[in-house]
């Protein structure tokens, strides 16, 4: 009598990927490439015997859109049965779903700004930081004997967030905030702003928002021939696109990636990577990573098991920020990047260059 031989099934996770940042297939901050590739890797290793499906769900989110938008993607996914959920990218909209991600009980990395976008089942990537960035911000400015500030800001979470982070880091070190002007987080021209914070007589002069208002405060601040360091939050980073570096030409800002980080460039060279392709390469491989472990480390594929397969996240060189920034999680730890994350760079020129702090 012949013996039947049972097949082995292979288990099967979805991950879902929540891009809030357009409607539909064509929407920016595509990162399921990034997220393939490192899972590939595990699987190559032997280290993940399991086939792992993306699934998409499209919500234009704040500012330009709603947080009613991603609700509805994120539903989606959760109807899909996903194990994981990546996104959402902006700080807004991860601190909108935040307790959506607690209610439905489902592990989901944000890639946002939002400290406040964690929970114990909500995971952080942190692409800047509503709190730190503000923080380091201001240490510059004293640093570089700018002592009386002038800030313009979104009129939004990200932005007065900020704020509020830069008026406590002040008090600390003595830097003198002369005036600060709130505008719309989709103004296009915001001289009036500008003036009134020029009035004040600033020695630095900054930018706190999401970054598409940030070139109507660079150009009248540009026309006033007014020569004070200015500086801004993460809002630089739309320098990689379009003709935002142009606009703000001489900026700081905060960026996530460093020249002095080995597995960044180790990454670039393996991948033949320009200095544009830099951030973007460092956010999508440390990304990947965290999916690819936490997967890899789960005991099981259900919710549960996946999420405490992140928690066992430890020690990872990370691919952002300075050499010897790590990337992980813990127990109760959902901030993943540990370290100098945070680089100050500058726009020269259309070109990055990171500067000192």
């Amino acid at each position: 009598m012949a013996t039947k031989i049972k097949a082995k099934i292979k288990a099967k996770i979805k991950v879902g990927v929540l891009n809030d940042m357009g409607d539909g297939t064509d929407a920016p901050g595509d990162v399921t490439d990034w997220l393939r590739r490192e899972v590939e890797a595990v699987q190559a290793a032997g280290r993940l015997d399991a086939e792992v499906e993306f699934v998409h769900a499209y919500g234009l989110g704040l500012p330009s859109g709603t947080a009613a938008a991603v609700e509805r993607a994120f539903q989606d996914l959760i109807r899909q049965d996903v194990a994981l959920i990546v996104g959402p990218a902006i700080g807004d909209n991860a601190l909108a779903a935040t307790p959506w991600v607690e209610a439905a009980q489902v592990p989901t990395i944000n890639w946002a700004g939002a400290e406040r976008g964690r929970g114990e089942w909500m995971f952080h990537l942190q692409v800047g930081s509503h709190e730190d960035e503000s923080l380091v911000m201001a240490r510059h400015l004293k640093a570089i004997g700018a002592d009386r500030v002038g800030v313009v800001y979104d009129q939004s979470p990200i932005g007065t967030r900020h704020l509020k982070y830069l008026e406590d880091e002040a008090r600390i070190i003595g830097l003198d905030i002369v005036a600060a002007e709130a505008i719309s987080p989709l103004s296009e021209d915001a001289s009036e702003a500008v003036e009134r914070v020029l009035a004040a007589q600033p020695q630095g002069f900054v930018y706190l928002g999401l970054g598409l208002s940030a070139p109507a405060v660079a150009r009248p601040l540009s026309a006033s021939g007014w020569q004070g360091p200015r500086i801004m939050n993460t809002a630089g980073l739309r320098g990689y696109h379009g003709d935002f570096a142009q606009a703000c030409d001489g900026w700081i800002y905060i960026d996530m990636h460093s020249d002095s980080n080995r597995t960044l460039n180790a990454l670039r060279e393996r991948m033949g990577l320009g200095a544009k392709q830099a951030v973007w390469a460092a956010k999508g491989y440390d990304l990947g990573r965290l999916v690819a472990e936490g997967l890899a480390r789960a005991e099981d594929f259900t919710r549960e098991g996946v999420k405490v397969g992140l928690e066992q996240i430890k020690w990872l060189p990370a691919a952002e920020g300075e050499e010897g920034t790590l990337l992980g999680f813990g127990i109760q730890d959902r901030g993943a990047l540990h370290g100098r994350y945070l680089v100050l760079r500058q726009w020269r020129n259309g070109e990055t260059v990171e500067v000192g702090a």
